[in-house]
């Protein structure tokens, strides 16, 4: 599976469980941490924790594991690394304040007909 290919798959699922606002990050030459960040949020901690499950299970079924997961129990910031793509899905308390958008605002936006979606 190519990048683009999971960052589509992590988009995908995140739009499934109505993920807010989905912005997709092209980190390539910016972030030695990944090449591409996904930002969501959802409005209650169980919607974070169903966007960061789906996206961990359909990852899952493409053979792509899941190098790390991190903050599901409190479902304020969970960070789900997979390797190239590391999706960041926020309680929509906690979105603002701590906006990546602005923190990573050099990188460019990754358009949805990029993402073919």
């Amino acid at each position: 599976m190519t990048e683009r290919e999971l960052l589509s798959l992590v988009v995908e699922a995140a739009d499934d469980k109505k993920a807010i606002d989905i912005v997709a990050l092209n980190m390539e030459g910016i972030s030695l941490v990944a090449d591409y960040f996904v930002i969501c949020h959802g409005n209650s901690d169980k919607q974070v924790q169903a966007i960061a499950r789906e996206i961990k299970e359909n990852a899952h079924e493409q053979g792509i594991s899941v190098k790390r997961l991190e903050g599901f129990e409190q479902a304020k910031w969970v960070l789900v690394d997979l390797g190239d793509v590391v999706v960041h899905i926020f309680h929509k308390d906690e979105r603002g304040y701590y906006n990546l958008e602005r923190l990573w605002g050099d990188a460019p936006f990754v358009s949805s007909e990029e993402l073919q979606l």
